[in-house]
């Protein structure tokens, strides 16, 4: 199965139309949110479109297909309007027959990291800086922001597919690519 990874909505209307159009273009059968998802938080600009209201049902449409982690900006009224659950500062998914650790970043990273195992992998938003590295341990992943990219990127998401782990922008261009060992 495809996944998909995206991370940083931050409540923007127009990201979320194009987060959820490369989800269909990609076929993927997962989409993981990596937290951030409604609201745009006090030390970031608003994003194109902040329109979280509009975000909620969009997102909703895809429950099913959604595993998602709490972010920095989540809180329990964002849980009351989402109908899958955002409140888990992380889970673990078995994909490939590899451990991610998925996070929102703000409580495990680099600099803090969870109980991995040699070779397993942490994936997490945060920063908003997109990153595919191996570590001496393990393998750092973060798709970048969907709406409010740092340090010169463009707006991000990945996908997971047989082993390759490909960052990519809105407009299909690959911006960073990793085969997982």
């Amino acid at each position: 199965m495809k996944y998909m990874f995206a991370s940083d909505i931050h409540g923007s209307a127009y990201y979320c139309r194009k987060m959820l159009d490369a989800y269909r273009e990609e076929q993927a059968g997962r989409l993981v949110l990596l937290g951030d998802l409604l609201y745009h938080g006090p030390r970031n600009d608003l994003p194109r479109e902040y329109a979280p209201k509009e975000v909620i049902p969009m997102l909703n449409s895809l429950k099913s297909e959604i595993y998602a982690v709490r972010g920095n900006c989540e809180s329990e009224v964002d849980q009351m309007v989402l109908d899958f659950p955002v409140m888990a500062d992380y889970c673990i998914l078995s994909i490939e027959g590899k451990t991610f650790y998925a996070t929102h970043g703000h409580i495990y990273n680099q600099n803090n990291l969870p109980p991995l195992q040699n070779g397993d992998i942490l994936i997490h938003g945060h920063t908003h800086v997109l990153t595919a590295e191996e570590k001496e341990h393990y393998i750092l992943l973060n798709p970048g922001s969907v709406s409010i990219p740092k340090e010169g990127n463009p707006p991000t998401y990945a996908v997971l597919n047989e082993g390759v782990f490909t960052i990519k922008d809105f407009d299909g261009n690959i911006i960073r690519e990793m085969r997982l060992p």
